[in-house]
């Protein structure tokens, strides 16, 4: 087994767990967008994860998509653990409703932990940090780390470029097709649930 690319602190793993389901991670955007669309998208997402007794685990903000969904899961009755690291409480107003909430030293333990507490990862639309995050899990996938299902919510295409552009290293031979087919695009919620819903227990992150 290849060791896993980021190991967490003895400081991050001492840490008091409250949820009790199973996570989903969920990264996106700590702005809404311009269109009105992927709020109600995320919204929907968030909802339909809390019916079907899911939690999740997210970035730990309160702003945006990040914060939308952890308020909708929150009021479905699903548990929400948040990470953040302590420098980004001056960009991201850490949420104050969360089953947990952990503040770490970095982005790599952010994402560690991240990575350890879920079962699942799904992309909604965001910037440059969710970009990073779904391809990092993804090559974590490829090298063998993690069997866990990753997502690519395409709400109004948002993932089109994307996905073209995955498509295209297969083409030109960077990309192994097996390694692309694990990145599972869903334009539907509905898609994204019965993935969940069909979700064998995966094998944990070897950090």
């Amino acid at each position: 087994m290849i060791s896993a690319p980021i190991q967490m602190t003895s400081e991050s793993r001492d840490i008091k767990i409250k949820a009790t389901q199973s996570l989903i991670a969920l990264y996106c955007g700590s702005r809404p967008g311009n269109n009105p669309v992927y709020r109600e998208k995320a919204i929907y997402l968030a909802q339909s994860i809390a019916e079907h007794g899911f939690g999740i685990v997210y970035g730990g903000a309160s702003i945006g998509l990040m914060g939308q969904v952890a308020d909708t899961v929150t009021e479905y009755g699903g548990e929400v653990v948040g990470v953040i690291p302590e420098f980004m409480l001056d960009y991201e107003i850490a949420h104050g409703n969360l089953t947990e909430l952990h503040i770490v030293q970095t982005m790599h333990e952010r994402k560690a932990m991240m990575a350890e507490r879920a079962n699942a990862f799904i992309a909604l639309p965001g910037g440059l940090g969710t970009f990073e995050e779904i391809l990092e899990v993804a090559t974590w996938g490829q090298l063998n780390q993690h069997q866990k299902p990753m997502m690519l919510y395409n709400v109004n295409g948002f993932y089109d470029h994307m996905i073209a552009q995955l498509d295209h290293a297969v083409q030109e031979g960077f990309l192994p097709p097996q390694h692309r087919a694990k990145i599972i695009v869903c334009n539907h919620a509905d898609q994204i649930l019965n993935a969940l819903d069909n979700m064998k227990s995966p094998r944990q992150f070897a950090i």
